[in-house]
């Protein structure tokens, strides 16, 4: 599981391959200057609930992978993220087969 650290202060883990296919988009909708809510479906452990974050290019974003490969890159899965991501609810975080991904959600004191 790697892990997607927000604003410096929140660490989210998805699985690497989940987590590639958003930095894919992430860094394609910053770089044109599109902000976008990020949502995700919280793990078990962490109350089972939904968490959203704001994303824009002036909030920090680090992007950390646990496996030393990088993964494959499915165009298909980046359009029906990037479609998703260009909607008013924002993007819901899906695996390849258009499932919701779990996240593990991690803050840390301010």
């Amino acid at each position: 599981m790697g892990y997607l650290m927000y604003d410096s202060s929140t660490r989210i883990e998805f699985d690497d391959r989940v987590l590639a296919h958003l930095e894919v988009l992430i860094v394609s909708k910053l770089r044109r200057k599109e902000s976008f809510a990020l949502s995700w479906r919280e793990a078990p452990e962490g109350g089972d609930g939904r968490t959203t974050i704001w994303l824009d290019v002036s909030i920090p974003l680090r992007f950390r992978y646990v496996g030393s490969r990088p993964p494959g890159i499915s165009r298909e899965w980046i359009e029906r993220l990037s479609l998703a991501a260009s909607t008013g609810s924002g993007l819901l975080v899906m695996d390849e087969d258009g499932n919701p991904a779990v996240g593990h959600t991690q803050a840390s004191a301010v």
